[in-house]
């Protein structure tokens, strides 16, 4: 009878050469964890306050879970800052939009500069994200566009950022129509395709002045 030869490693080499780089680099994972840690420490105090506020304007939980499609197109939970006085988890995901009631007054500020987004920073720890890749779409977005844009489902090649190559280029904010969600995942295919540790460092250097001159952010 003839035995069985594992060998993990060879075939650990085979699965990561059909998955782009970006993916399992060891430098990035390792930068994704250290610069999360010492982000959570430093924003440790404003992220307390927030919370608080959060709490004392409106009844609800201070963090908003959701689904969201990962490394893969496996789903994970994402965690922000509530900021709407409802939450929605699904089938269908209504958008907000510039004036929407449903957002808080500290709910407008968090989101008008990304607040909301820190509490991702636990999400890069477990693995769940990156610092820089695609921004995560709520899996109804995922059914939605998934059907309508050719090639979307190629965003699931790298783990989801906080910031990434299409929100430095201004393609943050809701999408109107397809067509804006189609230039949104060019952008995320482009960053997949031409990855490196340069570009990410780039990307994190250019996010804060593109945050604060952004018009597509509410």
């Amino acid at each position: 009878m003839t035995g069985v030869v594992s060998r993990p490693r060879a075939n650990l080499a085979r699965a990561e050469a059909f998955r782009p780089r970006v993916a399992w680099d060891p430098a990035k994972r390792m930068f994704d964890v250290v610069a999360a840690l010492a982000l959570l420490v430093f924003f440790a105090p404003s992220l307390l306050l927030v919370a608080v506020l959060i709490r004392l304007e409106s009844p609800g939980p201070v963090l908003f879970r959701q689904a969201r499609g990962g490394l893969g197109g496996r789903p994970f939970t994402i965690y922000k800052f509530r900021s709407m006085r409802c939450e929605e988890n699904g089938e269908t995901v209504v958008q907000a939009a510039r004036a929407d009631d449903r957002i808080t007054r500290v709910g407008r500020f968090i989101r008008k500069t990304s607040i909301d987004e820190l509490p991702q920073l636990l999400n890069v720890l477990k693995g769940d994200m990156s610092l820089v890749g695609p921004r995560p779409h709520a899996r109804a977005h995922d059914e939605h566009y998934g059907g309508l844009i050719p090639g979307y489902a190629q965003r699931y090649r790298a783990r989801p950022g906080l910031t990434g190559l299409a929100q430095i280029q201004g393609l943050r904010g809701g999408t109107e129509d397809v067509e804006s969600m189609a230039r949104r995942v060019r952008a995320d295919i482009a960053y997949i395709d031409t990855w490196s540790f340069a570009g990410d460092l780039r990307i994190m250097l250019l996010t804060a002045p593109h945050l604060l001159g952004a018009e597509n952010a509410y």
